[in-house]
Parts: C-alpha cells; sequence; structure tokens
C-alpha cells in the first residue's frame, strides 16, 4: 500500500520521512497555504531523495502552464490537482505533462461526490478522497464519513485522506480498502512542520496490518 505524507516543507525531514517508510511526499504549491514551498524548495528537498520515492506538487485552480512549469523547475514526479478541476482540465494536465502521475483530489461529503469521483477516474490515474471543509482545501484533520466508503471501488486506484493519524489508521483500514493512505495534519506539530515521532508511530501501526 501507498504510504503519501503530505505538506512537506523541510528538507531534511522528507528525507527521514522516506527513510521511515514513505512511498510518496506531497509538496503544497498553493500560495495561499501555511504549508506552501517554492520550486526552488521542493528542489532542495527531491535531490535528495531516492528515486523510487513519488514527489507530489499538490495544485488547486492553477493554470497548466504554471503547472508545467513547477513540475520542471523541481522535479516533481506527480501532480495532485485539489482544487475545482473538471476532468477537462485533467486530461489536458495529462497531454501539457505525460511523464508525471496525475491524481484528483475529490473532498466528499455525499454519495453524489462519489459518483463524481468514478467520472474522474476515467482522466487521471490516480483518485484521492479528502473530507469536505467549507473554506479549506485540506489539512483540516477532519475524517471522512468511511462507512461511505465500503462499496467504493473505482477504475482507478485511490488514496484515503481526511484526518488520518497513527491512532485512527488502523480502524481505518479495517472499514476501508484504499490503495493508499495520505496524512497531513495528523502528523504533524504545527503545519509545514511535521513530528518524526507521529510519523515512525504510523509505520508501527501499518506493520501490525500486514
Amino acid at each position: 500500500m501507498r504510504v503519501k505524507i503530505c505538506g512537506i516543507t523541510q528538507p531534511q525531514q522528507a528525507k527521514a520521512i522516506a527513510s521511515l517508510g514513505a512511498t510518496a511526499l506531497g509538496f503544497i504549491c498553493v500560495p495561499t497555504s501555511p504549508r506552501y514551498v517554492t520550486a526552488t524548495q521542493i528542489r532542495a528537498a527531491v535531490t535528495q531523495l531516492p528515486d523510487d520515492i513519488d514527489k507530489i506538487g499538490v495544485f488547486a485552480n492553477a493554470p497548466i502552464e504554471e503547472i508545467s512549469q513547477i513540475v520542471n523547475d523541481s522535479g516533481l514526479t506527480g501532480v495532485q490537482l485539489h482544487g475545482d478541476e473538471t476532468p477537462k482540465f485533467c486530461h489536458q494536465v495529462r497531454q501539457k505533462i505525460p511523464n508525471v502521475e496525475i491524481l484528483k483530489a475529490l473532498r466528499i461529503r455525499s454519495f453524489d461526490h462519489l459518483e463524481q469521483a468514478s467520472i474522474y477516474a476515467q482522466y487521471v490515474d490516480t483518485l484521492l478522497l479528502d473530507a469536505y471543509h467549507p473554506q479549506q482545501l485540506g489539512g483540516t484533520g477532519q475524517t471522512l464519513d468511511w462507512a461511505m466508503l465500503e462499496k467504493f471501488h473505482p477504475s482507478s486506484p485511490w488514496f484515503l485522506a481526511g484526518g488520518l493519524t497513527p491512532e485512527n489508521i488502523l480502524a481505518a483500514l479495517n472499514q476501508v480498502s484504499p490503495d493508499g493512505i495520505d496524512l497531513s495534519s495528523g502528523v504533524e506539530i504545527q503545519p509545514g512542520d511535521k513530528d518524526l515521532h507521529k510519523v515512525a508511530l504510523l509505520f508501527e501501526r501499518l506493520k501490525t496490518k500486514v
């Protein structure tokens, strides 16, 4: 199972988190986010990472040219679209930068949102289901209604996000079967500053699931 730790801001933490077992790291490319990092900061982190670690930039309603430029400048291997991007836009991103993984994050509030997720599955490599919050795009600490996801089987792989912590991760995985999990605020001291002890505890808990 893929494990993505998102909202990385410090190169040394990126390296440490990868060594603890993360398969993907997320970098926030949304200027209004407290976890925002520039392309230069991302490159400083990813140059220290092994090739097999996915380096995913998180964007929200950014122009395609801007996304492409940041990918080229930073060394990202994936693009996570976390705003109001349409399936058509996702397809256009794929055409513009075909050699990176395209993820679409969807903030789930109802079964209707799940049906929408299935539509996006045709246009992206991976889905990410996050908790709905009226003001914030992610990193809110709020969990999804996991029961609603028990019968969610899209045609593409998907990440479970939204309020996951080392304390609740096994409960979540006992109820749903995602292809990956995404954590941010659940392993933080404060936005952008990860708690490496919590990250280590997460991987200890996940080992008991195997």
